[in-house]
């Protein structure tokens, strides 16, 4: 099934040492404080619906510009200054988080065309290493890639797509260098390990191969906007221009590539926020026509797999928590469909896997994750039981239809990723793996709950929390509110072992389930998004308050995260409630909102009208105007803030991070902390390597136990 997943400037030595008075040295010596630097003013009109806003720091975008590199180190050096006291502390973490990762891994392998693929890592080793069996666990180990060796020079490297011919002789895979999200396609003879010279470079990582095992389908992006909206076919060895097989005319809709359960069909997906299309091609006829499968049309979102002689769609026509319908292979479209799981008001149907003998749905039920299995012959239809008041149990791996075994992950706040294999046959259950967490773990040392706090508008909304077993609720615990709340994306209750060092040192964690995911079910989503917006900020407020009326903190002790689009949360949030909170961290976040709308050529803009709403149109404008936290930075105190970016970020814009933190500086009225922290050699998902990832986490928790400690 298809699923919805700079270069340095030289010479710069003048504009460093311009900053230089900012950060307190002159003339050698230190000062006994560092001062935060400065960013120049250089005023900017915006002008739309007879409005003006002035953004006095709009320069910042320019990221060729040696000024604009000079102040974000700056910002860099600054931080550093700030926590330097606690780079110890901040080492200790990091040395504890990445001791708890096993160093010689592997993931449990998983059966494809008579191989067994798995990824194992070694020692110190920051990338996973790409290996398969043929028959049996029993036979020789081939590695296929060694990412280790393939990311030796890079500052960032990663990974994301890798594609195994049919008759499994040839590996394709999609590399990022850089962190912008750009790949670069590259093959490899498993038979001889021969990598080849040629190479598809700059597209996206979605590829799928043609059962002639030479043609290979990938996506291509739009260099400005990064929509990907071309789809090609590369025959392996051709010398021959690719072939352009599909171009989106449609600027809001992305496109993306895969192949079907049963390997039978090649499809191509289109999606906006609220509308999605297929199309379709037989993979045995590499260079035949694409068909639709089903026309766009507003506000339908459907999904598409197909094993035997039909199709199964994910589907919410007359269906706001979708349902599943089948369809016969020569006939596609809407009139064709058959109802086989029908639309429940209480349960959103979130994906499907298919067997031959099984059909296995994933269900959200009252904002838990449920996995249903169904046989086609009707002789069982069950639930799998989970034990726990908060987890997340979803279906992974599961490449052989043929097989009677489902594979799928358990966790929870207190339960490390265990996976499991479920027998659909005989209903027994096997542990394949636990994660293990090195140095010894005893969950019996924390708790976990699940509560509903009262929204102001009288809505039940969902927390999940972990804390020490030895917690007394008389307010003295600190506590870090985590939340997300857009694109109907669910924060599910999942071990995060790097928590430890947080729990351990007497913090607790809690996830507010927000509206704008769908943790309660689409309505959720809808309720949370465009001109409902608001309430996701309000959740989340609500939802500390109860956790402060109920004893758990106090506002002195509560502190809110969030990434992304969470970013933009705790940063409206920031504004609503300063009072709340004692410090915030916002990760690459999303806080420029209403300028970035207005701008079609930043990426993701124009595929996003129906997430935020289009500020082209007065309503949508004035409502993402009153919330925007660039917008809405006030004179008044702020919590302690860290902030964090990548230079190369492809969601968010690193000068959105940067423009806030500016403008919080110049009118926020308060001493606390204000860090922006910018990875100049990483993107969205900040630092690559297993190990490598969690320094900036390390930072983020000594910060935390800094202002935790009231030293500030």
């Amino acid at each position: 099934m298809l699923s919805n997943g700079v270069r340095w400037i030289s010479g710069r030595t003048g504009l460093v040492a311009l900053f230089a008075f900012a950060l307190g040295t002159v003339a050698g010596h230190a000062a006994t404080a560092p001062r935060p630097p400065v960013a120049r003013v250089e005023p900017h009109t915006l002008e739309a619906h007879g409005q003006t806003r002035v953004d006095n720091y709009y320069w910042l975008r320019e990221r060729e510009n040696p000024e604009v590199i000079a102040y974000l180190e700056a910002e860099n050096t600054y931080a550093d200054s700030v926590m330097a006291p606690y780079a110890g502390l901040e080492e200790t973490l990091f040395q504890e988080i990445i001791g708890r990762i096993k160093k010689d891994d592997s993931t449990v392998p998983y059966l494809k065309r008579g191989y067994y693929y798995y990824d194992r890592y070694e020692g110190r080793g920051e990338y996973p290493i790409f290996c398969r069996q043929a028959g049996s666990l029993d036979a020789p180990e081939q590695i296929l890639i060694d990412e280790n060796e393939l990311a030796r020079g890079h500052g960032y490297f990663a990974i994301w797509g890798r594609a195994v011919t049919p008759d499994g002789g040839t590996l394709a895979f999609a590399a990022d260098t850089v962190g912008r999200r750009f790949f670069n396609i590259r093959f490899k003879n498993l038979a001889t390990g021969e990598l080849y010279a040629e190479g598809i470079d700059s597209v996206s990582a979605d590829m799928a191969w043609a059962n002639d095992n030479r043609t290979l389908f990938y996506a291509k992006q739009d260099p400005v906007t990064l929509r990907t909206d071309r789809i090609y076919r590369h025959v392996l060895g051709a010398n021959t221009p690719d072939v352009l097989v599909y171009r989106e005319p449609d600027e809001t809709f992305d496109l993306g590539l895969g192949k079907t359960q049963s390997e039978q069909y090649i499809l191509i997906g289109a999606w906006q926020t609220l509308s999605t299309e297929f199309r379709y091609l037989s993979a045995d006829d590499p260079t035949g026509e694409f068909r639709v499968f089903q026309p766009r049309e507003p506000d339908h979102e459907y999904s598409v797999d197909q094993i035997g002689d039909r199709f199964y769609i994910r589907t919410n026509w007359n269906a706001k928590n979708f349902r599943l319908m089948s369809a016969p292979l020569h006939a596609t479209t809407k009139e064709h469909w058959v109802e086989v799981i029908p639309h429940r008001p209480d349960v959103l149907l979130e994906g499907f896997d298919l067997f031959r003998d099984y059909l296995v749905a994933s269900e959200r039920h009252a904002g838990l994750m449920r996995l249903r299995v169904i046989a086609w012959d009707g002789s069982q239809d069950r639930y799998l039981e989970f034990p726990e008041p908060a987890y997340l149990a979803y279906a992974r791996d599961n490449r052989d239809p043929n097989t009677d075994v489902l594979r799928y992950v358990y966790t929870s706040l207190v339960t490390p990723r265990s996976v499991y294999d479920y027998d659909m046959r005989t209903g027994q259950t096997t542990l394949r793996k636990q994660d293990e967490i090195v140095g010894g773990y005893d969950a019996s040392r924390y708790r976990t709950e699940r509560l509903f706090a009262p929204a102001r508008d009288g809505t039940q909304v969902p927390i999940s929390i972990v804390y020490p077993a030895t917690l007394k609720r008389d307010g003295t615990t600190p506590l870090l509110l985590y939340g997300y709340g857009a694109y109907g994306i669910s924060m599910d209750a999942e071990f995060f072992s790097p928590a430890l060092s947080l729990l351990d040192r007497g913090f607790a964690y809690a996830i507010v389930h927000v509206r704008g995911g769908s943790e309660m079910g689409r309505s959720w989503y809808e309720d949370g998004k465009l001109l409902k917006k608001k309430n996701s900020f309000t959740d989340f407020i609500d939802g500390g308050r109860f956790l402060v009326a109920q004893g758990y903190t106090r506002p002195d002790r509560l502190f809110g995260m969030g990434g992304s689009a969470g970013g933009l949360l705790v940063g409206a949030v920031a504004n609503l409630a300063p009072d709340l909170f004692a410090g915030i961290v916002a990760q690459v976040p999303f806080v420029d909102v209403i300028t970035t709308m207005l701008d079609e050529e930043i990426p993701l803009t124009t595929a996003e009208y129906d997430e935020w709403g289009d500020p082209n149109q007065p309503l949508y404008y004035d409502y993402m105007l009153s919330y925007s936290p660039y917008d809405n930075v006030g004179r008044h105190p702020y919590p302690h803030l860290l902030v964090t970016t990548g230079l190369q970020d492809s969601q968010v814009q690193y000068w959105e991070p940067a423009k806030w933190v500016a403008k919080l500086r110049a009118m926020k009225t308060d001493d606390h902390l204000l860090l922006l922290k910018t990875n100049l050699a990483a993107g969205h998902g900040g630092a690559s390597g297993r190990f490598q990832q969690y320094r900036e986490l390390a930072l983020t928790f000594a910060f935390l136990l800094d202002v935790a400690s009231g030293a500030r």
